[in-house]
C-alpha cells in the first residue's frame, strides 16, 4: 500500500489494513445536506452518497490459470458504485468501505 496509512482498532489493538485480492478501500464523498433549492436536509431524508475516493486497492484478483490480474482503479481514482454494495468498517476513527472490484460501476475523470 504506497497511499496513506490506515489504523484499525480490533480488542483496542491497532493494525494496519491492507485490501487483499480484487478488494479496494474507498471513502465515500459527503452526503448533500442542502438541495439546489437551498433546503436543507435532515439526516434521514439525505441519500447515501455512491461515489467516493480510492484510498487503498488490493493486488488483483487471481484467475483459475493462476495468473493474477490487477484492478483497473488505482488509488486516487473518484469512483461510483451502487448505494448499498460493499462493507463499512471504521478506521482511525473515520468510517471507510470496502468493495470488490466488481462493485464498482465506473471511474469518473
Amino acid at each position: 500500500m504506497t497511499g496513506e496509512r490506515f489504523l484499525c482498532y480490533v480488542e483496542e489493538t491497532p493494525m494496519k489494513v491492507e485490501p487483499l485480492g480484487d478488494k479496494i478501500l474507498v471513502r465515500r464523498l459527503e452526503a448533500a445536506e442542502k438541495t439546489s433549492g437551498g433546503l436543507f436536509l435532515p439526516d434521514s431524508a439525505q441519500d447515501k452518497p455512491t461515489g467516493g475516493r480510492v484510498l487503498s486497492v488490493g493486488p488483483g484478483r487471481t484467475t483459475k490459470l493462476g495468473v493474477r490480474v490487477r484492478p483497473q482503479v488505482s488509488e486516487g481514482d473518484r469512483v461510483v458504485f451502487s448505494s448499498w454494495s460493499g462493507t463499512e468498517i471504521t478506521v482511525d476513527g473515520n468510517t471507510v468501505l470496502i468493495l470488490a472490484e466488481s462493485d464498482i460501476l465506473a471511474v469518473v475523470n
